[in-house]
């Protein structure tokens, strides 16, 4: 067996990211707490009950000494890693004009956001636990690219564990061959244009050491997001599990987080990508994004699918997420599951943009 790829993320990189996503877990529930006290209280009996509180409190909290300045000043602490600003937590909402969908479109499972308000403008079952299949790998490209920014020229070393791994579990694959060496950029567009499990596990070994660590990393990205209550993934590629699973709104949110990257957004919007030649590949080889190149013809120019990734597995029939935009730059999101075929799938995301959003 192939010695481990040893983990470009450090203990305190991993410390500090934990710290900052529990500061991000703190200020959802207050959020949330304020939320249902509106809810339950008129606004001006809630301002009334927090004065009468802080006045209560303030005359019941027994004085505090006064504050002694040191007399030499507290030398700093240097910070070790600087982690990149949080985002989310990430939200939509129905309201009095969501459209409930029926049995026109093909899929059991369906949401169409518009990204701008935060608003779902259409759903179908849109809050029932699925298995999105390699949709994951959507939260695979995020995660990984929040890590490789700057590395995206280090060169990864294909292994017979990732390989096996992919034919046992009978997973898509870029095709790269033992000992193969990609780039960081390459393994990003072969996880999202052929589907590649392969590079997937590639650039989980080389972000996190270990596909183990790289899956806690995503769930601690689905935390960041406040998505964690209904999802939850147990492997980088989308391979079935019963513990391995999210709603399609889940997804929706997953496909806003990654196209709000520039990285991501540059790799889901590549209808094809041209690998380096290798030894093994001497040509290279050619990526294609069979889901985006079929689409994007069956709309004008107002508007265009600005990325996409699909998945299947049998308990979660074909599935797609992607992203639109309309003319004025206003973006969409639809995220689609249990289709009877990848073509039912094309069909159900082009009749959704244009009754809901073109």
């Amino acid at each position: 067996m192939d010695e481990p790829y040893p983990s470009i993320i450090s203990e305190e990189e991993r410390r500090a990211r934990r710290a900052q996503r529990a500061a991000v877990r703190r200020k959802k529930q207050l959020e949330r707490r304020r939320r249902m006290l509106r809810q339950l209280v008129p606004a001006g009996a809630l301002a009334l009950a927090a004065v009468v509180l802080l006045s209560a409190w303030g005359l019941q909290k027994k004085p505090e000494a006064a504050a002694i300045e040191p007399e030499e000043p507290v030398a700093a602490v240097q910070t070790v890693y600087e982690a990149p600003e949080p985002q989310g937590p990430y939200t939509v909402e129905a309201d009095s004009a969501t459209v409930t969908l029926d049995d026109t479109i093909d899929s059991s499972y369906a949401v169409v956001i518009d990204v701008d308000s935060g608003t779902i403008l259409a759903q179908k079952a849109a809050d029932t636990r699925i298995n999105p299949a390699s949709m994951t790998k959507v939260l695979t490209l995020l995660v990984a690219a929040e890590h490789v920014e700057d590395r995206l020229d280090d060169t990864v070393t294909m292994t017979i564990d990732i390989t096996d791994y992919c034919y046992v579990n009978d997973c898509s694959v870029v095709g790269l061959e033992v000992g193969e060496q990609a780039t960081v950029r390459e393994l990003l567009y072969g996880t999202i244009l052929p589907s590649g499990a392969d590079a997937a596990m590639a650039l989980a070994a080389y972000v996190s050491g270990s596909h183990e660590a790289f899956v806690e990393l995503m769930n601690e990205k689905l935390e960041e997001l406040g998505l964690s209550d209904t999802a939850h993934f147990t492997n980088c590629v989308g391979l079935y599990d019963e513990a391995h699973m999210c709603t399609v709104s889940d997804m929706a949110l997953i496909l806003k987080a990654a196209m709000d990257n520039p990285l991501c957004r540059e790799v889901l919007n590549a209808r094809t990508y041209e690998t380096a030649p290798t030894p093994e590949h001497p040509e290279g080889q050619v990526l294609s994004n069979w889901f985006l190149r079929r689409i994007e013809d069956r709309f004008t120019d107002t508007f265009q699918i600005v990325g996409g990734k699909t998945g299947y597995v049998v308990e979660a029939g074909s599935c797609a997420a992607s992203c639109g935009q309309a003319g004025d730059g206003s973006l969409y999101v639809c995220v689609t599951a249990d289709a009877s075929s990848s073509w039912q799938a094309i069909y159900d995301h082009t009749a959704l943009y244009q009754t809901y959003c073109a």
